[in-house]
């Protein structure tokens, strides 16, 4: 699923292209995508973009008289342009919204279909898509200390939370996590206050450090290769690969159709954390610690 790095470059990305010009016509392929009835498509054409920004992980597109297209990838969502004069199409496009300038087309890759578009009328309303999370580039220490333990969760867990914080996911949640150095299972409100300084300097730098990266990679072009697997991750999609920090193997936590990626010398003191398909298969032949498991590689 595409996250703060990813939404930012793709707001700068778009509103560089639109802001100023009007939607000329909104064309929904999938019925499936449209998940509201008012205001109307039609109601919307012929209106001259006034701005583009992030709403957690939603993409906002804002047109005259306060109307807005609320746009969610969700996993496999993602977004392309053509200029004026190239044929729009893609595979698996579920809509296009045509520009004066060009088209914006929304592509879902699979045959799960949980990308969502919002037309809505107002600000008000646009505040319901707000989930509430605080933006974790703008809080200060004592702001991200509140919103972590509002309520006792996983780090893995809080993180991700958009009722907490706002924009992080599956992939930078490992990244924050391996970089503060810190087990993804650890509850939050067990982190005393020496661990909070580093949660909170790790999730600014590793978010910074790659809006910043992705946009110098992007350039003036459009993003095209929007992915949650980097090759210079430290963790996220790493398991059994060498950790960016320690060169230890990556471990992982495998639950419903998602995977914690985290290293056990880096972040739970050389334990192994138990996998739930996995520990449950092996029981008593479950190794308890890298140095353990290190071991009983071939060698």
């Amino acid at each position: 699923m595409p996250e703060l790095p990813d939404i930012e470059v793709y707001v700068s990305s778009i509103a560089s292209r639109v802001i100023g010009e009007s939607l000329e016509h909104v064309r929904v392929v999938n019925p499936f995508l449209l998940r509201s009835v008012e205001p109307r498509a039609e109601d919307l054409e012929g209106r001259r973009v006034v701005g583009v920004r992030r709403l957690g992980k939603r993409v906002v597109i804002e047109l005259e008289g306060e109307l807005f297209l609320v746009l969610h990838l969700m996993i496999a969502g993602r977004l392309h342009w053509f200029e004026v004069g190239k044929t729009a199409k893609k595979p698996s496009m579920l809509a296009a919204f045509e520009f004066s300038s060009g088209t914006l087309v929304l592509t879902e890759a699979g045959s799960k279909r949980r990308a969502s578009l919002h037309l809505v009328r107002g600000r008000k309303n646009l505040a319901d898509h707000d989930r509430g999370g605080v933006e974790p580039l703008e809080v200060d220490r004592a702001q991200f200390e509140q919103a972590l333990q509002r309520e006792n969760h996983t780090l893995k867990r809080a993180l991700t939370d958009p009722r907490l914080f706002s924009g992080i996911g599956n992939a930078y949640s490992d990244e924050i996590l391996n970089r503060a150095r810190l087990s993804p299972l650890k509850l939050s409100q067990s982190l005393v206050p020496e661990e909070i300084d580093r949660l909170h300097a790790a999730v600014q730098a590793v978010l910074t450090e790659w809006t910043k990266r992705l946009r110098g990679e992007t350039g003036a072009n459009f993003p095209k290769k929007v992915t949650a697997f980097r090759e210079d991750f430290s963790v996220h999609g790493r398991f059994r690969e060498p950790c960016k920090q320690c060169g230890s193997p990556v471990q992982r936590i495998v639950y419903a159709e998602n995977e914690c990626n985290y290293c056990a010398r880096c972040q739970t003191g050389g334990k192994l954390l138990a996998d739930r398909a996995l520990s449950r298969l092996l029981k008593q032949d479950w190794p308890k610690t890298i140095d353990e498991l290190e071991e009983r590689a071939p060698k």
